[in-house]
């Protein structure tokens, strides 16, 4: 499959979706606390999407990638402490001291905004906890910073890796991010590691999300049985931020933004 350059046509609809995925993730976070289950921040989210965006929850009924595997039952992904990704909602209380990814993808108008953050749960959230939430956001916004026509798929990577080995982390390899736009998943694969001017080139009007997966411990995954969720092999903590990104003619616009998203690093001057 080519990567497909979006038009100012799509770009528009872009906007809408993105923008719309980011405020599902600002309307959720007085939910997230200890006590709640994944299943009731689903269930929140669904409502919200359908009843006051109305648009669709991407993820629901998504096909699985194994052609014999369920199809993915919920609205969202909740991925709590050691799930790296695609954690299905369920009845299990979270538990102070918690770190959960939620990851929305929003389709309204035939096009798809995808996005995710990390989110503390409660009062007693480690230390060690924090640091890898953080580094992990920093990752993704060093990675975005890197989007420049002309620039490369593999520049985003390489300063992704390097960033969290740095810092004493791993990076999950077998997961990336992708193209976005009238298909959920498309190309480009956005690897979060690789070498510095390798892989496809940049050209206005791509739009991909970048969403690194870091891990505490080493970078090895394994499966559930529920056939989607990834966990460290380990049983180390893994976070993981996303956004979705265009690429413009003199550098880059993220499109989930929102009015109460979480504030960018120092580093980044401008969101567009």
């Amino acid at each position: 499959m080519a990567i497909v350059i979006k038009n100012v046509q799509d770009i528009e609809y872009m906007r809408i979706s993105c923008k719309l995925a980011a405020e599902v993730l600002d309307y959720i976070v007085p939910f997230v606390e200890p006590g709640v289950t994944t299943n009731q921040l689903d269930k929140l989210c669904h409502d919200y999407i359908f009843n006051v965006q109305h648009a669709v929850p991407s993820p629901l009924n998504y096909p699985n990638p194994n052609p014999s595997g369920p199809a993915y039952p919920k609205s969202i992904c909740t991925s709590v402490n050691s799930e790296i990704c695609h954690g299905i909602p369920s009845d299990k209380p979270l538990k102070d001291g918690d770190i959960v990814n939620i990851d929305v993808t929003v389709y309204k108008n035939g096009y798809h905004g995808d996005t995710s953050r990390m989110f503390y749960v409660g009062t007693h959230v480690s230390q060690h906890a924090k640091r890898l939430c953080q580094v992990t956001y920093e990752c993704m916004w060093l990675g975005i910073n890197q989007v420049m026509p002309g620039g490369y798929l593999g520049d985003i990577g390489a300063v992704i890796q390097q960033y969290a080995e740095k810092n004493g982390y791993s990076v999950v390899q077998e997961f990336c991010g992708h193209g976005v736009g009238k298909v959920f998943h498309e190309e480009p694969q956005v690897l979060h590691y690789g070498r510095k001017g390798s892989g496809a080139q940049l050209l206005p009007g791509m739009i991909f999300t970048i969403e690194p997966m870091i891990n505490q411990g080493r970078r090895q995954v394994r499966f559930l049985g529920n056939g989607w969720t990834a966990v460290t092999k380990d049983r180390s903590l893994s976070a993981q931020w996303e956004h979705s990104v265009l690429v413009t003619d003199t550098g880059y616009e993220v499109l989930t933004i929102s009015p109460n998203m979480p504030t960018p690093p120092g580093f980044i001057k401008s969101l567009a």
